[in-house]
């Protein structure tokens, strides 16, 4: 989840639904909300933020550098990660009914819309010199329910409110900073990452309790739309801007292979499968 929310287009929410812990980490955030406390509950939270903030330290910079130099590879292999969740989803599904294919067809359409409408796919656009905290706590706000719904990339909605560039090299910065025992630039860095965490923390929140809810009313509908959202984000991971070349579309195929089976074993494994 943390590195899906460092790639523009891609969805920490898929990346949570793919590898099988969607809903308990939903029911997790909304039971702690009521500030009930259990020890299991707090376990399944500390693994997935643990995992995330780390993932997002190390792979602030790393992640830019590889889709700089490898942009089509990474999106195959982030095509592969992300479809790998798609079965244990359809079992859940099983079997499948008019209103499981309407939502998913509506959330597909969505996913195709928001792909036409992408202005760029990496960190590469011009973006705002500047930086309000009201802004920055708005793009992370933005981040926090992008984590929570599959299909939905946190880094497009930064790009969108032209905060990508900023909060990216601040978590970059900071980790350096961290590093080399620079208090001071660690500091530096706070009016920027202090803002973000607490929209970032009202996003999770409230987006996991919508989506609680809504799974208890409308279970079937809800998780159609999920199926949808988490097939229809593929369209705008799709690599290749032309046709490509046979070597091109085999190296595509292995890397989107290797993604899929990497997140299939995890849902798999976690599903008891």
């Amino acid at each position: 989840m943390g590195l899906a929310n460092l790639v523009p287009g891609i969805s920490g929410g898929t990346m949570l639904l793919a590898t099988g812990v969607y809903p308990q980490f939903i029911s997790a955030v909304a039971e702690v909300t009521t500030l009930r406390f259990r020890a299991p509950v707090l376990f399944l939270l500390a693994c997935v933020a643990l995992g995330a903030a780390g993932a997002i330290a190390v792979g602030a910079g790393v992640i830019g550098a590889l889709l700089d130099r490898y942009p089509a590879a990474m999106y195959c292999l982030f095509i592969g990660l992300t479809l790998g969740g798609a079965p244990l989803l359809w079992r859940l599904l099983r079997p499948a009914d008019r209103t499981v294919a309407c939502s998913a067809a509506v959330a597909v359409a969505l996913m195709g819309l928001l792909a036409a409408g992408e202005p760029v796919r990496a960190g590469t656009g011009t973006e705002a010199a500047g930086a309000t905290s009201a802004m920055l706590a708005i793009a992370g706000f933005a981040g926090g329910a992008a984590m929570i719904l599959p299909g939905v990339s946190g880094a497009y909605l930064l790009l969108v409110l032209g905060q990508y560039r900023a909060i990216v090299d601040a978590v970059a910065s900071v980790v350096a900073s961290a590093r080399a025992g620079d208090a001071a630039a660690v500091a530096a860095t706070l009016p920027i990452l202090l803002p973000v965490a607490v929209g970032v923390g009202l996003g999770v929140v409230g987006v996991s309790n919508l989506v609680k809810l809504l799974l208890t009313r409308y279970r079937r509908a809800t998780l159609g739309f999920l199926l949808g959202l988490l097939l229809g984000s593929v369209i705008g991971l799709w690599p290749f801007p032309t046709v490509p070349s046979a070597p091109q579309a085999g190296a595509g195929v292995a890397l989107a292979a290797t993604g899929f089976v990497v997140s299939w074993t995890i849902a798999r494994l976690e599903g008891g499968a």
